[in-house]
């Protein structure tokens, strides 16, 4: 069995780094548990998730532990929105067009300076 790919994801635009170590959420049964079975997150750290056939997304918090940042990407990996602090037992923003979203510890956007229409592009982590 292959391991999940770790990311890196870095804010061009601001030249700053946004995740150092995301994980991909691994398909559908990963999407579906996301970051429930975590207490906490690390700073630096967060979890890649990609849509489905349609370009559209959403996040549930269900079960969650603690606040993210939720960080909605389109296929060129600008950014469209992003929710701040999006605390346990919410739903985030529908964003339609979104491709990509980065679950990150809260506060993290606005550490890297990310902003909507900023460029984020994701690296493979060695």
């Amino acid at each position: 069995m292959t391991e999940p790919r770790r990311f890196r994801a870095l804010n061009v635009t601001r030249n700053s780094i946004v995740a150092e170590h995301l994980d991909d959420s691994g398909g559908a049964a990963g999407r579906a548990r996301g970051l429930m079975v975590r207490d906490s997150m690390e700073h630096g750290c967060g979890m890649l998730f990609r849509a489905g056939i349609i370009p559209l997304m959403w996040m549930h918090m269900f079960f969650m532990r603690f606040p993210i940042d939720v960080v909605f990407l389109d296929g060129d990996g600008s950014v469209l929105k992003i929710d701040h602090g999006l605390r346990p037992w919410r739903l985030s923003s529908v964003v339609y067009g979104a491709r990509t979203a980065l679950e990150l510890r809260a506060g993290a956007a606005c550490a890297s300076r990310t902003e909507p229409g900023d460029r984020i592009v994701l690296e493979v982590a060695g």
